[in-house]
């Protein structure tokens, strides 16, 4: 082989694999050129399943289509006909296609109207929500799923025309419209608008990831198991009330992304895709791979051309008709191994290369990939892959799978493992360095502190780790005592190093920038159906007497920070200083120095650092007493190195600071 392929040209460990590399890269390309037919139509002309397929208003009168193949008749019932089988309603198979069609009057049903597909098979039948649909409704009272016919008179208008995305730095705020209010209730779209997505532009981030909104049956499922997935998610409002809020966002200069779930689906047959016409291998495998025996759902065939077609759709769907900016894909891991990367540890390169990969899955995010950004070039991808598979975030040209991101998962298991296993003077900083800055140099990551599954029920969040009940009782200004002062001096210096370390994106999920106390818990029968931990208590943090605020606070001022170093997150990470014994470490970014002692009980005086001669001011302090520090420091007084003739020629000097215990300070170079 006279050129090794990018990823592996880059990484010399990688050419033992380069075979599987080339030969995974090559199937995607030859299954490119399949669906496109040899490249007579675009990507994005074949994943057009969406306009064609489901319910649509026509000139005339309405079009339904739907891929059936095992069916043996099919008829649409609901509002309009009493819920009855009529003839007028029966679709007619269309031949060697496995589609079924109706065209109808304009008469036949309105905006609104409740329906869904009776559909019958050799050896049974069934009521099914159509898979194409754009509409999903619970009834209140009965509980019961029913597609709507939904063609508002008022047609969405949006002005987002000349909005691009932001990604230099990525700051993403991740939340759930449904538990984001102060009630004990679900939450819409337009309150989110209103009382949320104010906050998320005060705070200083520059992108919304949007979890739950493809319709799933519950609510409790945190919307991982999707049953319709072209349908917004009703119980949150209209699909125009979506449109507004990401148009809204897009105004104030916002990137929108959502959590995109093709990595399972719900096992529902009524409501969902589990056995549409009497084969319950129609969208997913067969045999011992049909489930996804952890999660209880079941798992896609992405070697099906149809289902391809039905998941690349849906991801033009959702780029198209709402505007969305890209998507953060779930369960990457699950669908790249056979074994759904349960029990592996993955120690080593051979791990992704021994034949336990899913070929199939590995193609089809590749085309996700090429199609997502043929269709909006500037669109977001970020994989939610916790095995460290080499080439998911690079270019398909070079043997990747096209994600413009991974998430760096390892992280908040490695501040659980932190707070829960050693004492403060245990924390090392060479080692917090390593897994800050660990990763690969190729691939862009996006980086975070703690998860929203750390703040389910049965686990906790940083902060609730660091200070737990004590929160109840000493979280008012004035009245902490040492387990809160701990607790809030970490809560800020584990952020700060996070997001300071970023070689792509930083992530919060929201109510963590202010250390949103207890835990997420959705109502179920267990709690009562209680809607109690299932919202955002935003009286906290806009309290000035409460702690929660110097949180807030804190976390406004670190984003101003990162975002005033042009490219911030493509600067080098330049190690200045990492000295194991005093707990201190030093690093630069552009012109910005960020000093950290994590010693719970040594401050210094004159602590001196080697970096380029100059004027140093203090741009962010997290012992300041406006976010809850003691004040040691005065921040106001500008720091100038000192000469050294050893380092002169360098252009370097000692820049000598004062360093309190348990804190953290950002200084810019005076240019």
């Amino acid at each position: 082989m006279s050129e090794h392929i990018g990823i592996v040209a880059r990484d010399s460990w990688l050419e033992p694999y380069e075979g599987a590399i080339r030969g995974r890269h090559d199937h995607a390309a030859w299954m490119i050129n399949k669906l496109t037919q040899n490249g007579k139509k675009s990507l994005s002309e074949f994943a057009s399943g969406h306009l064609y397929f489901g319910l649509h208003k026509t000139n005339d009168g309405w079009v339904f289509r739907e891929w059936a193949p095992n069916a043996t008749a099919i008829f649409l019932i609901g509002d309009f006909n009493n819920w009855k089988e009529e003839e007028a309603y029966r679709l007619t198979e269309l031949p060697g296609t496995g589609n079924w069609e109706i065209n109808l009057p304009e008469k036949a049903m309105k905006h609104g109207d409740f329906y869904k597909m009776k559909v019958y098979w050799n050896g049974g039948s069934g009521e099914r929500i159509p898979a194409w649909c754009r509409r999903v409704v619970q009834d209140e009272t009965t509980k019961i799923f029913s597609a709507q016919v939904w063609n508002p008179e008022e047609k969405f208008v949006w002005s987002d025309q000349n909005f691009k995305t932001k990604v230099d730095p990525l700051l993403i705020y991740e939340c759930h419209i449904g538990m984001a209010q102060d009630a004990e209730k679900v939450g819409t779209y337009t309150e989110f608008k209103e009382n949320v997505l104010p906050r998320i532009i005060k705070d200083g981030y520059n992108c919304i990831q949007i979890m739950a909104i493809q319709e799933h049956p519950y609510y409790g499922s945190f919307g991982y198991h999707v049953s319709s997935f072209f349908a917004a998610s009703s119980r949150f409002g209209t699909p125009e009330e979506l449109k507004d809020l990401i148009n809204t966002a897009h105004q104030n200069g916002i990137n929108v992304i959502m959590d995109l779930v093709h990595s399972h689906a719900v096992k529902n047959e009524v409501e969902g895709l589990g056995n549409l016409c009497g084969d319950p291998n129609q969208f997913f495998y067969p045999g011992a791979r049909h489930e996804h025996n952890q999660w209880d759902s079941l798992c896609f065939d992405y070697g099906k051309d149809d289902v391809i077609h039905f998941l690349l759709s849906n991801c033009k769907y959702w780029l198209e008709e709402f505007h969305f900016d890209g998507f953060r894909f779930d369960g990457v891991t699950s669908m790249l191994y056979y074994n759904h990367g349960l029990g592996v540890d993955f120690g080593s390169y051979g791990e992704y290369y021994n034949g336990g990969q899913d070929d199939n899955a590995l193609c089809y995010l590749a085309l996700a990939n090429q199609l997502i950004h043929e269709v909006k070039p500037g669109a977001i991808t970020i994989a939610e892959e916790m095995s460290g598979m080499p080439g998911l975030a690079a270019k398909f040209e070079d043997g990747g799978l096209g994600f413009d991101y991974r998430l760096a998962m390892g992280l908040p298991d490695y501040w659980i493992k932190m707070i829960k296993e050693k004492s403060d003077e245990q924390w090392n900083p060479r080692d917090i360095f390593w897994e800050m800055t660990n990763r690969r140099q190729d691939e862009k990551t996006i980086s975070y502190a703690e998860s929203h599954d750390q703040a389910l029920v049965g686990d906790k969040t940083i902060i609730f780790r660091l200070i737990d009940a004590d929160m109840y009782w000493h979280f008012k200004k004035g009245d902490e005592n040492e387990i809160a002062r701990r607790g809030i001096a970490l809560h800020k210096m584990i952020r700060l190093v996070v997001a300071s370390t970023i070689n792509g994106g930083y992530l919060n999920f929201m109510g963590n920038e202010f250390g949103h106390p207890e835990w997420i818990d959705f109502p179920r029968e267990g709690n009562g159906w209680s809607y109690k931990y299932a919202r955002r208590q935003w009286n906290l943090v806009d309290n000035p007497e409460l702690c929660y605020h110097w949180l807030g606070d804190f976390d406004r001022k670190m984003m101003e920070v990162i975002k005033s170093e042009e490219l911030f997150n493509l600067t080098p990470v330049r190690e200045i200083w990492v000295n194991e014994g005093d707990q201190v470490m030093a690093f630069m970014r552009g012109d910005i120095i960020f000093v950290f002692n994590f010693s719970p009980t040594r401050s210094f005086t004159d602590y001196g650092f080697l970096v380029p001669k100059g004027e140093y001011n203090v741009v962010l302090n997290s012992d300041s007493k406006d976010f809850g520090g003691f004040g040691f420091s005065d921040d106001s007084i500008a720091h100038f190195t000192v000469n050294d003739p050893m380092y002169e020629g360098d252009g370097k000097g000692w820049l000598k600071l004062y360093i309190p215990a348990r804190s953290a300070v950002a200084l810019r170079r005076k240019v």
